[in-house]
């Protein structure tokens, strides 16, 4: 329909004497045309004729229009509200004069009914004509628009196929029949050549409805573009006999992929390969060379983590479940394999298994270790005035802070040979001491930088938390019950499908996630009660 001089022609001549079922006509060609409703074609007319009715009649009035949908008649009425006084003569009437003028006096009208009042119908005139023009074509327009959206928001997170119609500034433009998508720079596989007129798979990541339109957003970077070809490619997952666990891709150059199946006949890594390799090596083409690593998921984190670093061998594991964070042993030999070139292997075994992983060797854990060992051997020698095999025999028995010191009963600290119940007692009274002089040097620290009563007085907080927070500008309860549970103790976050470490304000008095949640809903609590 857009634009069309027989349309229009057609248009104007209707209310001359044309046959009216020549209009259904014509909405029957523009709805099977544009694929739009035919209600919104008819409602798009009755609008272009209500507007050319109020310049005929006056702004001022209340018009109705109206197509009959069977017959092609138009019909043109001025609605009155029937008020007890009128102030408004074009859209008011009284009880009386309303009943006058009403053709069927068996039901008296009354405050607040409506009546009808035909009117003549309008002669387009080339203006009219013009503005009608413009009401349609701008309905049917964004019915347009609507119906496309609602096309391919159903397809958001599926791989779209179309042909590239042209290239803006790195951005590829895809043609997908009846839209278009674009593929943004970053989105693309780094170094390939794609050119106007090929052929082009991508994942559609979203699709954004906007005041000019809606916008199809594609992408061949995305790590679910290589989930959903081995959707595509493999059967057994098509089936839902065989489920992705996670994806995680280095675009072009290489990509880890964790599956499992719940039947355990099959083999799900060999299913995902295929015969001779057959179902991955299509992927892999798709991907321009892309290596690509099919694990088997397991429930066993160490088994996980260990083969997410394949090809390196793994001597040990060390896991920190409440802050998702892991340590791996293993030779120096291995270290290389691990870690992968840039740091690529370990990078993608970190975004598959969700855990933030450091690999050590272990000469690095043991001096690591020996670290740790000395450094809380010396925080003890130092708060209890204590000499270096005191400390160190403390520490080496699991006594390995002033806090857990003072907690302490004197028998559990006698049963450490070469201290006796007195010096046990000794020991507990000096780390009591010790407390109770750093709290007052937190204290003053506190004041110094201006934190709340409020925000000291939390249940659950302790003084070097509330020091960091005092630090970082977290002052006030408002301000701590403002915070997320990952900008406490940290967390991962989604950019553009690469994961990204957040660092958390209190991550190194490792919290729980759900003791951060309950510090946070406590405040909160408190501040919106």
């Amino acid at each position: 329909m857009g634009g069309s001089p027989f349309f229009f022609r057609r248009f104007k001549m209707l209310n001359r004497g044309l046959d009216k079922l020549e209009l259904l006509r014509i909405v029957d060609a523009v709805a099977n045309e544009k694929s739009i409703d035919k209600d919104i074609v008819i409602g798009s007319m009755e609008s272009a004729i209500q507007k050319a009715a109020l310049t005929k009649f006056g702004q001022n009035n209340n018009i109705l229009v109206k197509i009959d949908r069977e017959t092609g008649n138009i019909s043109i009425q001025k609605v009155l509200d029937v008020v007890e006084t009128v102030e408004d003569p074009s859209r008011e009437i009284t009880p009386k004069d309303a009943n006058s003028i009403k053709d069927d006096k068996s039901e008296q009208l009354k405050i607040g009914d409506k009546i009808y009042e035909d009117l003549p119908q309008i002669d387009f005139g080339r203006i009219a004509a013009q503005s009608a023009k413009q009401v349609i074509n701008s309905k049917v327009r964004e019915a347009e628009k609507n119906r496309q959206y609602e096309d391919f928001i159903d397809k958001q997170g599926l791989i779209l196929s179309g042909i590239i119609k042209r290239l803006e500034y790195g951005n590829v433009i895809v043609d997908l029949g009846k839209a278009e998508g674009v593929i943004k720079k970053d989105e693309l596989i780094p170094r390939e050549i794609l050119k106007t007129g090929e052929r082009v798979k991508a994942y559609c990541y979203e699709v954004k409805k906007e005041l000019k339109g809606h916008q199809i957003f594609l992408s061949r970077a995305h790590p679910q573009f290589l989930a959903k070809l081995f959707f595509q490619e493999v059967p057994e997952i098509y089936e839902g006999v065989i489920e992705i666990k996670s994806v995680a891709r280095d675009p072009g150059s290489r990509a880890k992929i964790c599956v499992y199946s719940k039947d355990t006949s099959i083999d799900p890594v060999g299913a995902c390969v295929g015969m001779r390799g057959s179902r991955v090596q299509t992927i892999v083409n798709e991907l321009h060379g892309e290596k690509i690593d099919i694990i088997k998921w397991t429930e066993d984190l160490p088994t996980l983590i260990s083969e997410s670093l394949s090809p390196a061998e793994i001597q040990k594991v060390l896991i920190d479940q409440s802050n998702k964070k892991i340590d791996v042993i293993l030779s120096e030999e291995n270290l290389s394999k691990a870690i992968g070139r840039r740091g690529q292997n370990v990078r993608l075994a970190s975004k598959l298994t969700n855990f933030e992983i450091d690999i050590l060797t272990d000469k690095e854990d043991s001096e690591r270790r020996q670290a740790e060992f000395k450094e809380k051997t010396e925080a003890l020698i130092k708060n209890l005035e204590v000499d270096e095999t005191l400390g160190q025999l403390l520490v080496s028995e699991g006594f390995q802070s002033i806090e857990e010191i003072s907690q302490a009963k004197a028998e559990e600290i006698s049963k450490i040979e070469a201290i006796d119940e007195d010096t046990a007692k000794e020991l507990i009274s000096r780390s009591k001491e010790s407390l109770i002089k750093v709290k007052e040097e937190v204290g003053k620290r506190l004041k110094e930088l201006g934190v709340d009563e409020e925000l000291i007085n939390l249940k659950g907080m302790t003084q070097g938390m509330l020091v960091i927070l005092g630090q970082k500008n977290i002052k006030k309860l408002s301000d701590f019950a403002d915070l997320s549970t990952d900008e406490l103790v940290g967390g991962f976050d989604e950019v553009k499908g690469k994961k990204v470490r957040l660092q958390g304000y209190l991550e190194e008095f490792s919290l729980t996630r759900e003791e951060a949640d309950q510090l946070i809903m406590s405040a909160r609590n408190i501040v919106f009660k």
